[in-house]
C-alpha cells in the first residue's frame, strides 16, 4: 500500500481546527473527487468519491479520536484505506494539521497515479482548501469532541 504523508499550517487555534476536522460530512466542500460522506453512527462513514474516474464506495471506521489530538480510521469496506490525521498546537492561533494515510491502488490508472505522486499532490491539495475554508470562516462549523478507542465510543 502506498503511504501518503502531507501537512499545512493552518492560522486558527487547534481546537477550531479539530472542531473543523470531525464535520466529516464538509469533506466534500473541500476534497476533491470526495461526492459525499455520510456519518452513520459516531465511529462509522459512508464514503462516495470518484478517484481516476472510477466512482468508489466504502464504509470507513474511526478506530481513535481524541479531541485536540488525533483521529485515525480504516476501511472496513469497498476502497481499501486507512490512515490518521493528527493536530498540532504551535501558538494560540496556529496549528500543524498532519495527514498520514495508506490505500490500495485498483487498476493501471490508479497504480499508475500512485507512483507518480497523484495521490500526494491531491491530499496536498485538499489540505490548501482545508486552510483556506477554516481560515476564512474564522470559525468552525460544528464539532464533536467526543473520544474514540479501539472503534469504540468511550466519552
Amino acid at each position: 500500500m502506498p503511504t501518503i504523508e502531507q501537512s499545512i499550517e493552518v492560522t486558527a487555534p487547534v481546537s477550531t481546527v479539530y472542531n473543523q476536522w470531525t464535520q466529516f460530512e464538509k469533506f466534500p466542500e473541500f476534497m476533491e473527487g470526495v461526492e459525499s460522506v455520510t456519518q452513520l453512527d459516531d465511529t462509522h462513514l459512508r464514503w462516495v468519491a470518484e478517484i481516476a474516474g472510477k466512482k468508489h464506495e466504502w464504509k470507513a471506521e474511526v478506530s481513535e479520536q481524541r479531541p485536540d489530538e488525533r483521529v485515525a480510521w480504516h476501511a472496513v469496506d469497498g476502497k481499501q484505506n486507512a490512515g490518521a490525521v493528527t493536530f498540532h498546537r504551535i501558538d494560540d492561533n496556529k496549528t500543524k494539521v498532519m495527514v498520514q494515510m495508506d490505500w490500495e491502488p485498483e487498476g493501471a490508472v490508479e497504480k499508475t497515479g500512485a507512483a507518480i505522486g497523484a495521490d500526494d499532490a491531491r491530499v496536498r491539495g485538499d489540505l490548501e482548501r482545508f486552510k483556506e475554508l477554516i481560515e476564512s470562516r474564522g470559525e468552525e462549523t460544528g464539532a464533536w469532541r467526543g473520544e474514540v478507542e479501539q472503534g469504540e465510543k468511550v466519552k
